[in-house]
């Protein structure tokens, strides 16, 4: 066995949100992080438009809410409609409250959630943050570490880590070095995107509108307060540099009526595709957001998902720098990869409705769509089939997170870490890696109501919450422990 100094136990590559948003979540367990990021500053410009309810307990977790929500709003319904102003779709958002115990959608201004984020990084004394400094490469990988070579202030540093994630955006170096090629789903749609600042909203739109005109697809979206977002897709025989014109950007935004009453902060154009990296692990190299996925933005999930990989792979890495055993590592794409694609397939279906530009295609879509009008609150996401005890009820969902007026929010209260909820009896056995929390003794008696009326929807008298907030099983205390402690022994078994 190779023996190593380790400089940290994670390098972190590419300081964006889910880079930092991981860096935060091991930083809160004591690990070592070091991350590296090329720019000096934050991005300063609008980009990502949309968190759900999860994401924003994720930021509950981290303990940064009371920064987050200066740069939020609730978001309004979403609505597809056709060239004639109908709607084709509906998603309904307003005065509804997710699973995770927050409003189900929120629209943002992605500069404050970053600045949020490496706030909190300040506090973390396990956390160093480079800024000017570049990943070049993997000098070596062994059985034990990775050394990989760093830029900083003009010099090469070599940096040992236990291990390597490269959350470095859509042309990750990390991914490069790692060698992992990308599955392409075939969309690739260019769309010229527009972010002003608004002193009054009045006037406009009340929802999020993808308007489904074959003239000129286009979509309006609420920011974060006191911001708005256009999008007009280019047409086959439209370039680019010639649309950004400012001539020509006017002309797109003439129906809105929008002369004298915006503040343009950028416009650029931007291509929509699918993209899913064949591989986010090799060895101790591994990879997550953008750099293992890109999907359109029709369904609002791409830092979703990002953050939701980040969520994924902090306690699995956390087992891993503890005991050395990579085994649940291997459940990290198992259970992401899936998912991603669900959303990026449904985005992209979504998009078809969206890009039309057949006017007899349009009519023929029109049509069946008016017929069978939908509207829903949510995409029902697939449940994760990995670290779970497949067959019992619930398993591989979010656990919900109650909230009492008076006493605040379940995970507020019980704290980080895997957690074993019994209504009945305890666990008959020690459970390895997680917590017992009894809902009579242990809960304040509205959120232990919540939690019981939950198991015994279920007809079960206990559950077992990984520190991700999705259930591993459900069932009696006893046998979900064993279950829990069986998984984990065999991890270390098949190294």
């Amino acid at each position: 066995m190779i023996e190593m100094n380790f400089d940290c136990d994670v390098l972190i590559v590419g300081l964006g949100p889910v880079g930092a948003g991981l860096a935060a979540m091991l930083g809160q367990t004591g690990r070592k992080v070091i991350a590296v990021e090329p720019q000096l500053d934050i991005y300063p410009l609008p980009r990502a438009a949309h968190v759900d309810h999860e994401i924003m307990r994720v930021f509950q977790s981290l303990g940064i809410i009371d920064d987050i929500l200066p740069h939020v709003r609730v978001a309004p319904n979403y609505e597809f409609r056709n060239a004639a102003g109908l709607p084709l779709l509906r998603f309904e958002r307003e005065g509804i409250t997710g699973i995770s115990g927050w409003p189900l959608s929120y629209n943002l201004y992605q500069p404050g959630i970053e600045a949020a984020l490496r706030k909190r990084l300040t506090d973390l004394a396990s956390v160093e943050t480079w800024f000017g400094a570049k990943f070049v490469g993997v000098d070596m990988q062994s059985n034990v570490g990775v050394e990989c070579l760093i830029e900083r202030d003009g010099r090469s540093k070599t940096v040992r880590s236990r291990f390597v994630v490269g959350c470095d955006g859509a042309w990750s170096p990390v991914r490069e070095a790692a060698g992992i090629e990308l599955d392409d789903y075939g969309f690739d749609e260019p769309w010229l995107v527009l972010d002003a600042r608004v002193a009054d909203e009045s006037g406009f739109p009340p929802v999020n509108l993808q308007l489904c005109d074959p003239a000129r697809p286009n979509t309006f979206v609420h920011m974060g307060p006191g911001r708005l977002r256009w999008e007009f897709m280019l047409k086959p025989d439209e370039d680019a540099a010639t649309m950004l014109q400012p001539a020509n950007v006017d002309r797109l935004l003439e129906p809105w009526r929008t002369h004298g009453r915006i503040d343009v902060e950028r416009t650029a154009v931007y291509r929509f595709h699918g993209l899913v990296a064949r591989a986010w692990r090799h060895g101790r190299l591994l990879i997550a957001g953008d750099a293992a996925h890109q999907m359109p933005p029709f369904m609002g999930q791409g830092l979703c998902s990002g953050l939701r990989d980040a969520a994924n792979l902090a306690w699995k890495l956390d087992h891993a720098i503890d005991t050395d055993h990579l085994g649940l590592l291997d459940s990290y794409q198992q259970e992401r990869e899936p998912h991603v694609r669900f959303v990026i397939e449904r985005a992209i279906e979504m998009g078809r409705i969206v890009c039309t530009l057949d006017p007899r295609h349009a009519a023929a879509r029109d049509a069946e769509l008016l017929r069978n009008l939908r509207s829903g609150t949510s995409i029902q996401f697939p449940s994760l089939v990995g670290v779970t005890m497949q067959g019992s009820p619930a398993a591989g969902t979010i656990f919900p997170q109650p909230v009492d007026a008076f006493e605040g929010r379940l995970d507020d209260i019980v704290g980080p870490g895997a957690l074993l909820f019994h209504l009945a009896a305890p666990p008959k056995v020690s459970v390895s890696h997680a917590r017992v929390i009894d809902i009579a003794t242990d809960l304040p008696l509205e959120l232990g109501t919540a939690v019981g009326d939950w198991l015994q929807s279920f007809g079960v008298t206990a559950v077992l919450v990984r520190p991700d907030h999705y259930v591993f099983g459900t069932g009696d205390a006893t046998s979900i422990s064993l279950a829990w402690s069986e998984h984990f022994a065999n991890l270390e078994l098949a190294v």
